[in-house]
Protein backbone atom coordinates (compact mmCIF):
# COMPACT_ATOMS: atom_id res chain seq x y z
CA UNK A 1 0.00 0.00 0.00
CA UNK A 2 1.29 3.48 -0.80
CA UNK A 3 0.10 7.08 -0.54
CA UNK A 4 0.71 9.56 -3.34
CA UNK A 5 1.15 13.28 -2.93
CA UNK A 6 -2.45 13.56 -4.10
CA UNK A 7 -3.52 11.55 -1.06
CA UNK A 8 -4.81 8.46 -2.88
CA UNK A 9 -4.29 5.12 -1.16
CA UNK A 10 -4.46 1.93 -3.24
CA UNK A 11 -2.39 -1.14 -3.99
CA UNK A 12 0.14 -0.84 -6.77
CA UNK A 13 0.85 -2.75 -9.98
CA UNK A 14 -2.16 -2.16 -12.21
CA UNK A 15 0.15 -2.15 -15.26
CA UNK A 16 -1.71 -0.10 -17.84
CA UNK A 17 0.84 -0.55 -20.62
CA UNK A 18 1.27 2.07 -23.40
CA UNK A 19 0.79 -0.54 -26.13
CA UNK A 20 -2.49 -1.65 -24.52
CA UNK A 21 -3.60 1.98 -24.42
CA UNK A 22 -3.24 2.20 -28.20
CA UNK A 23 -5.09 -1.10 -28.62
CA UNK A 24 -7.96 0.11 -26.44
CA UNK A 25 -8.22 3.25 -28.55
CA UNK A 26 -8.36 1.09 -31.68
CA UNK A 27 -11.11 -1.13 -30.22
CA UNK A 28 -13.36 1.81 -29.31
CA UNK A 29 -16.30 2.51 -31.63
CA UNK A 30 -18.36 5.71 -32.07
CA UNK A 31 -21.18 3.95 -30.21
CA UNK A 32 -19.07 3.67 -27.02
CA UNK A 33 -19.76 6.87 -25.10
CA UNK A 34 -19.10 8.64 -21.78
CA UNK A 35 -21.20 11.35 -20.13
CA UNK A 36 -19.82 14.88 -20.30
CA UNK A 37 -19.79 15.20 -16.51
CA UNK A 38 -16.72 12.94 -16.38
CA UNK A 39 -14.82 15.24 -18.72
CA UNK A 40 -15.77 18.21 -16.56
CA UNK A 41 -14.64 16.41 -13.39
CA UNK A 42 -11.23 15.76 -14.93
CA UNK A 43 -10.84 19.32 -16.13
CA UNK A 44 -11.75 20.71 -12.70
CA UNK A 45 -9.17 18.44 -11.06
CA UNK A 46 -6.54 19.74 -13.47
CA UNK A 47 -7.65 23.34 -12.99
CA UNK A 48 -7.37 23.02 -9.19
CA UNK A 49 -3.78 21.79 -9.34
CA UNK A 50 -2.32 23.12 -12.59
CA UNK A 51 -4.48 26.08 -13.59
CA UNK A 52 -5.91 27.10 -16.95
CA UNK A 53 -2.82 26.15 -18.98
CA UNK A 54 -3.19 22.54 -17.85
CA UNK A 55 -6.88 22.62 -18.77
CA UNK A 56 -6.06 23.96 -22.24
CA UNK A 57 -3.67 21.07 -22.83
CA UNK A 58 -6.35 18.53 -21.90
CA UNK A 59 -9.12 20.17 -23.95
CA UNK A 60 -6.76 20.38 -26.91
CA UNK A 61 -6.03 16.65 -26.65
CA UNK A 62 -9.76 15.87 -26.84
CA UNK A 63 -10.38 17.91 -29.97
CA UNK A 64 -13.64 19.35 -28.61
CA UNK A 65 -14.13 23.10 -27.98
CA UNK A 66 -16.07 22.41 -24.77
CA UNK A 67 -17.88 19.66 -22.87
CA UNK A 68 -21.51 19.65 -21.70
CA UNK A 69 -22.48 17.73 -18.57
CA UNK A 70 -25.27 15.54 -19.92
CA UNK A 71 -24.03 15.07 -23.49
CA UNK A 72 -22.49 11.78 -24.54
CA UNK A 73 -19.01 11.81 -26.08
CA UNK A 74 -16.98 9.01 -27.70
CA UNK A 75 -14.87 7.06 -25.23
CA UNK A 76 -11.89 7.62 -27.54
CA UNK A 77 -12.21 11.35 -26.80
CA UNK A 78 -12.39 10.60 -23.07
CA UNK A 79 -9.26 8.44 -23.27
CA UNK A 80 -7.29 11.23 -24.96
CA UNK A 81 -8.38 13.82 -22.40
CA UNK A 82 -7.79 11.38 -19.55
CA UNK A 83 -4.27 10.54 -20.71
CA UNK A 84 -3.44 14.23 -21.11
CA UNK A 85 -4.82 14.98 -17.62
CA UNK A 86 -2.76 12.18 -16.04
CA UNK A 87 0.37 13.42 -17.78
CA UNK A 88 -0.25 17.00 -16.64
CA UNK A 89 -0.90 15.89 -13.04
CA UNK A 90 1.69 13.11 -12.97
CA UNK A 91 4.66 15.17 -11.72
CA UNK A 92 2.61 16.53 -8.83
CA UNK A 93 0.89 13.25 -7.96
CA UNK A 94 3.88 10.93 -8.17
CA UNK A 95 3.34 9.43 -11.60
CA UNK A 96 0.75 8.66 -14.27
CA UNK A 97 -0.96 5.83 -12.34
CA UNK A 98 -1.25 7.85 -9.15
CA UNK A 99 -2.75 10.72 -11.14
CA UNK A 100 -5.29 8.25 -12.59
CA UNK A 101 -6.31 7.19 -9.07
CA UNK A 102 -6.75 10.81 -8.08
CA UNK A 103 -8.93 11.46 -11.14
CA UNK A 104 -11.09 8.40 -10.47
CA UNK A 105 -11.45 9.22 -6.80
CA UNK A 106 -12.56 12.74 -7.61
CA UNK A 107 -15.04 11.51 -10.23
CA UNK A 108 -16.77 9.31 -7.64
CA UNK A 109 -16.69 11.99 -4.94
CA UNK A 110 -18.32 14.48 -7.32
CA UNK A 111 -20.90 11.92 -8.44
CA UNK A 112 -21.90 11.20 -4.84
CA UNK A 113 -22.64 14.91 -4.38
CA UNK A 114 -25.02 14.92 -7.36
CA UNK A 115 -28.73 14.09 -7.25
CA UNK A 116 -28.00 10.62 -8.64
CA UNK A 117 -25.27 10.10 -6.07
CA UNK A 118 -27.49 11.14 -3.19
CA UNK A 119 -30.12 8.70 -4.43
CA UNK A 120 -27.47 5.97 -4.50
CA UNK A 121 -26.44 6.72 -0.92
CA UNK A 122 -30.08 6.67 0.15
CA UNK A 123 -30.62 3.36 -1.64
CA UNK A 124 -27.50 1.98 0.05
CA UNK A 125 -28.92 2.89 3.50
CA UNK A 126 -25.46 3.80 4.73
CA UNK A 127 -24.18 0.25 4.18
CA UNK A 128 -20.94 -0.20 2.26
CA UNK A 129 -21.90 -3.65 1.00
CA UNK A 130 -25.15 -2.31 -0.50
CA UNK A 131 -23.27 0.50 -2.21
CA UNK A 132 -20.80 -1.94 -3.77
CA UNK A 133 -23.69 -4.16 -4.92
CA UNK A 134 -25.21 -1.13 -6.68
CA UNK A 135 -22.01 -0.16 -8.50
CA UNK A 136 -22.94 -1.91 -11.78
CA UNK A 137 -26.02 0.31 -12.10
CA UNK A 138 -23.90 3.40 -11.34
CA UNK A 139 -21.59 2.55 -14.22
CA UNK A 140 -24.53 1.92 -16.56
CA UNK A 141 -25.78 5.44 -15.88
CA UNK A 142 -22.38 6.92 -16.76
CA UNK A 143 -21.24 4.92 -19.80
CA UNK A 144 -22.99 2.75 -22.38
CA UNK A 145 -20.29 0.12 -22.78
CA UNK A 146 -19.02 -2.77 -20.69
CA UNK A 147 -20.38 -5.17 -18.12
CA UNK A 148 -19.65 -5.11 -14.37
CA UNK A 149 -20.30 -7.92 -11.91
CA UNK A 150 -19.84 -8.03 -8.13
CA UNK A 151 -18.72 -11.35 -6.62
CA UNK A 152 -18.77 -11.56 -2.82
CA UNK A 153 -16.05 -13.47 -0.97
CA UNK A 154 -17.06 -12.44 2.54
CA UNK A 155 -19.10 -9.80 4.45
CA UNK A 156 -16.54 -7.07 3.75
CA UNK A 157 -14.58 -8.52 0.86
CA UNK A 158 -15.45 -8.97 -2.78
CA UNK A 159 -14.40 -8.64 -6.40
CA UNK A 160 -15.73 -6.32 -9.10
CA UNK A 161 -15.19 -7.84 -12.55
CA UNK A 162 -15.31 -5.47 -15.53
CA UNK A 163 -15.50 -6.68 -19.12
CA UNK A 164 -15.13 -4.60 -22.28
CA UNK A 165 -14.22 -1.51 -20.30
CA UNK A 166 -11.81 1.01 -21.82
CA UNK A 167 -10.76 2.99 -18.75
CA UNK A 168 -7.42 2.50 -16.98
CA UNK A 169 -7.25 0.13 -14.00
CA UNK A 170 -5.78 2.85 -11.81
CA UNK A 171 -8.71 5.16 -12.64
CA UNK A 172 -11.20 2.48 -11.56
CA UNK A 173 -9.19 1.92 -8.37
CA UNK A 174 -9.76 5.58 -7.56
CA UNK A 175 -13.47 5.35 -8.42
CA UNK A 176 -13.94 2.32 -6.15
CA UNK A 177 -11.89 3.86 -3.38
CA UNK A 178 -13.99 7.02 -3.60
CA UNK A 179 -17.18 4.99 -3.29
CA UNK A 180 -15.97 3.17 -0.17
CA UNK A 181 -14.77 6.45 1.33
CA UNK A 182 -18.17 7.96 0.64
CA UNK A 183 -19.64 5.71 3.32
CA UNK A 184 -16.71 6.24 5.71
CA UNK A 185 -15.45 2.66 5.41
CA UNK A 186 -12.24 2.00 7.36
CA UNK A 187 -9.04 0.14 6.43
CA UNK A 188 -10.04 0.25 2.76
CA UNK A 189 -8.03 -1.76 0.24
CA UNK A 190 -8.56 -1.62 -3.53
CA UNK A 191 -6.36 -3.67 -5.85
CA UNK A 192 -6.92 -3.84 -9.59
CA UNK A 193 -5.44 -6.13 -12.21
CA UNK A 194 -5.95 -6.31 -15.96
CA UNK A 195 -6.87 -9.74 -17.33
CA UNK A 196 -7.25 -8.79 -21.01
CA UNK A 197 -6.97 -5.53 -22.89
CA UNK A 198 -10.58 -4.57 -22.03
CA UNK A 199 -11.16 -6.88 -19.05
CA UNK A 200 -10.08 -6.29 -15.45
CA UNK A 201 -10.99 -7.16 -11.88
CA UNK A 202 -10.74 -5.35 -8.55
CA UNK A 203 -10.38 -6.91 -5.12
CA UNK A 204 -12.09 -4.76 -2.46
CA UNK A 205 -11.97 -5.08 1.31
CA UNK A 206 -12.75 -2.86 4.28
CA UNK A 207 -13.63 -2.96 7.97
Amino acid sequence: MSTSRCGVEADQGTRDLPEEWEERMALATPADTVRGMFFLDMLEAVRALEGEEGVRQCVGAGGEPRFVEFFNYPVGTWLRVNDAAARVLGPRCGGWEEAQRQLGRRAMADMLKSAAGKALLLLSRGETRRLVSNLPSVYRAAVNFGERTVIWEGPTRGRVVMRRDFMPCAYHEGVLLGGLEGLKARAVSVRGSRMEVLDSEYLLSWE
